[in-house]
């Protein structure tokens, strides 16, 4: 599918693998397509819970990642591209997902690596009421050195890591509080635990179920540990 998107002004592609199962909406990293995830072999990862009709899994542009690091958009336009993104996500992808299941109303799991993990996890504290589960591995969670101090309030109601730890009583959080997310990582390289155990203590302290999985030594930030685990995590929670 590939339409044009009033609210981030261009084209965005969405692709779908199977025909029946719960909706798994899967986030790119930080520049990747809709294909991606199918070209670095986490369809294949997953393809027999595709063909069993367990889950059925969707993808879209990554495009406020693509924004995030291009190396010349100011922090507030970085910002504005995620909520804008984020109200894309809710607006228009969520209704092509529910249309595609038929006006199913089931909760959607979100999954996402680096970037991806961060889009996941946001999506799940934004809107609790359309998402239930996220599942980030190696995960981006702080995005605030990206913004060169110029993000504002934009950048603040996009970032779990700023406006949970604000976040008071009411229907918001009761409906987060049902919810789970699922941080993973490794010890190998490029990877930064201290993002998914910061961002874990923030919904720890707000009683949002959660847990931090640590795969160890040698698994590093790269699609090798990505294939392998996330398998797992879908067959748990599907």
């Amino acid at each position: 599918m590939r339409w044009y998107s009033p609210r981030i002004q261009q084209h965005i592609t969405a692709v779908r693998w199977g025909h029946y199962g719960k909706p798994v909406l899967i986030f790119p990293t930080a520049g990747g397509d809709a294909e991606e995830i199918e070209r670095f072999h986490l369809i294949g990862a997953i393809r027999h819970l595709i063909d069993a009709g367990r889950i059925k899994v969707y993808s879209c542009d990554s495009v406020s990642g693509r924004v995030w690091t291009d190396g010349k958009s100011s922090g507030q336009h970085r910002a504005w591209m995620q909520n804008r993104y984020d109200e894309f996500i809710c607006h228009e992808m969520v209704p092509a997902i529910r249309m595609d299941c038929r006006g199913a109303e089931s909760p959607i799991t979100t999954v996402g690596a680096s970037i991806g993990a961060f889009n996941a996890v946001a999506a799940v504290c934004r809107h609790p009421e359309i998402f239930h589960t996220a599942i980030g591995m190696s995960g981006t969670y702080d995005l605030e050195k990206w913004t060169n101090g110029q993000g504002g309030p934009e950048f603040y109601f996009c970032s779990p890591m700023h406006f949970l730890p604000n976040l008071g009583e009411g229907p918001h959080l009761s409906a987060l509080r049902k919810c789970f997310i699922l941080m993973a990582y490794g010890e190998g390289r490029w990877e930064n635990p201290a993002h998914s155990w910061r961002l874990a203590g923030i919904l720890g302290a707000k009683g949002v179920p959660n847990y931090v999985d640590n795969w160890g030594p040698g698994w590093d930030h790269d699609w090798p540990s990505w294939r392998k685990f996330l398998p797992g995590y879908l067959e748990r929670m599907s």
